[in-house]
């Protein structure tokens, strides 16, 4: 365990990171409760690498200047993996600035919370805990325990990775982002998580403010965010005409909330995605049938190559898979009612591609994908 005091850099290596947030004694008078929390801390890591614990206090008693104490409170609380919130708040412990803490990284999915029974004006922070599904504890041994099972044994880390935060550093998504930023030649120097999307207690959908060493330009570019979700799968189903803008191509039109269409519905390509276990080519069938009803064999999917869908923002890709379809199998789809599954509705849909690029209910990458698989090529 490596402790970082207020002021001071951390190593530029490490497996975990955690930030120890809460009151802090500004007299003689009142103890610190973090030399306790590092107590706790030293005694129950068993991870087999290094934990760095950022501590807001000045080792040898000498605060740095406020603005710079500041500074480097939010920079490091930022980017690292836990947020250990204990707030014994009560006499010589007011933890006003606590609560702006507490404000700015109540939803990262960083936090853990603990409280002692007793602590004044907690009872807004345990709430929006318990809403918010933050672990809480109303003992300090717990509250680590919180902090250092969210942080398991780690990753080993350097350079700006390591400010990736584990939840989203352990996503197949940013795995993926990674390594291509990696293979390029190019250097992730900074990274701030911006927003964290969690369903079943996973990370689904994240947002991170990076700075990109750019090796072709020799330069920092610093100002983008990357935007990812889990890579999806879909399928383009179709039945071939002669004139290839005369194939017919089953979609699903579907409500989508950010939707700019006439009526907030879109026509795309069913699929989805699923757990980073399932192959592809499975996920794609399985989206097939529960989005138009159509039971497909993954043998009958003949694969293209993943692309992004908005390279300029999202970095997840879509792999694309066809089937030719017989006219039977397109028939049994042509004018079906809609499919329910979950808390999703879907309306297959067969158009001919030449409709399909007349109006405006598809976007880009549908389009996109329909042209690079039909007309690239002869559809027979």
């Amino acid at each position: 365990m490596i402790v970082v005091h207020a002021g001071t850099e951390p190593p530029a290596r490490w497996d975990a990171s955690l930030f120890l947030a809460g009151p802090t004694p500004r007299s003689a008078e009142v103890a610190s409760w973090r030399p306790a929390a590092l107590a706790e801390i030293g005694e129950r890591w068993t991870g087999p690498g290094t934990l760095v614990v950022f501590v807001p206090e000045p080792a040898g008693g000498v605060w740095p200047d406020y603005t710079d104490q500041r500074t480097w409170e939010l920079r490091w609380g930022d980017r690292c993996d836990v947020v250990l919130f204990w707030i014994p708040r009560g006499p010589g412990l007011p933890a006003l600035t606590t609560n702006d803490e507490f404000g700015r990284w109540k939803d990262s999915g960083r936090v853990v919370l603990g409280t002692p029974p007793g602590a004044e004006s907690v009872r807004y922070q345990r709430g929006y805990a318990a809403d918010a599904g933050i672990p809480t504890s109303d003992t300090l041994a717990g509250t680590v325990e919180s902090a250092l099972s969210a942080l398991g044994s780690g990753v080993d880390r350097s350079g700006g990775e390591r400010f990736v935060p584990l939840g989203i550093r352990r996503t197949p998504s940013f795995d993926g982002w990674y390594r291509a930023l990696v293979a390029a030649g190019n250097e992730l120097r900074d990274a701030r998580q911006v927003w964290s999307h969690r369903y079943d207690g996973r990370i689904v959908f994240w947002a991170l403010h990076v700075a990109v060493w750019v090796a072709a330009e020799d330069r920092v570019k610093d100002n983008e965010l990357v935007l990812s979700r889990p890579d999806i799968a879909s399928v383009l189903a179709y039945l071939p005409a002669d004139d290839p803008w005369d194939t017919e191509v089953l979609l699903v039109r579907e409500f989508r909330s950010p939707a700019r269409t006439g009526d907030g519905f879109v026509l795309e390509l069913p699929g989805g995605s699923a757990p980073s276990t399932a192959a592809p080519v499975e996920v794609a069938a399985q989206e097939l049938v529960e989005e138009t009803g159509l039971r497909i064999s993954p043998a009958r999917l003949v694969p293209h190559v993943p692309r992004q869908q908005a390279a300029t923002m999202s970095a997840h890709r879509q792999a694309v898979f066809s089937v030719r379809l017989t006219a039977a199998e397109m028939d049994r789809v042509r004018g079906r009612g809609p499919v329910a599954a979950g808390t999703e509705i879907t309306h297959p849909v067969v158009r001919r591609v030449r409709e399909l690029f007349a109006d405006g209910q598809a976007d880009w990458s549908t389009l996109g994908a329909v042209a690079g698989v039909l007309l690239g090529r002869s559809p027979s």
